[in-house]
């Protein structure tokens, strides 16, 4: 199981002073996704228009390019601006299936400094059910504390 706090540690001090988006999701995301051997596609998808994610900086096998906000459990979270932890994405209405592999989700909401939703952070994992409310909290709590800094 993950040590949140080592992982908190080590993405806060790496990113320290950076205010970038971006170097910051391609930071975290290469932590994130080494961190834990569940966790098979971990990245981001960036808001880039009127209810629509573009895929960002991302470890793992390739995802899809564009989800709207109506469609998937990404745009879900989006949509919602509230976590989804899916056990089973075949459960999941209107689940995009970027990877076939892909057996449980959760999706959080990431929002800057101003409180504007920028994008979500997807972690897809091979194994049904990989999720737990303890990693839910540890990586909101974490994308809280890197992307307050983020202004625009």
């Amino acid at each position: 199981m993950i040590d949140y706090d080592d992982l908190r540690q080590r993405v806060v001090a790496v990113a320290e002073g950076e205010t970038d988006a971006i170097a910051l999701m391609a930071t975290m995301v290469c932590e994130v996704h080494h961190a834990d051997a569940r966790f098979d596609w971990t990245g981001f998808y960036r808001v880039v228009g009127h209810e629509i994610l573009k895929i960002g900086p991302y470890q793992g096998g390739h995802g899809c390019l564009t989800i709207p906000f109506s469609r998937g459990v990404c745009g879900a979270a989006a949509r919602t601006r509230t976590a989804q932890r899916v056990a089973d994405v075949e459960t999941f209405e209107g689940h995009i299936a970027c990877s076939a592999s892909t057996r449980s989700e959760l999706v959080l909401p990431v929002f800057n400094g101003e409180g504007r939703l920028i994008a979500v952070f997807d972690i897809d994992s091979d194994q049904p059910d990989a999720f737990t409310p303890a990693d839910e909290a540890a990586l909101s709590g974490l994308l809280s504390a890197v992307f307050e800094r983020v202004r625009t």
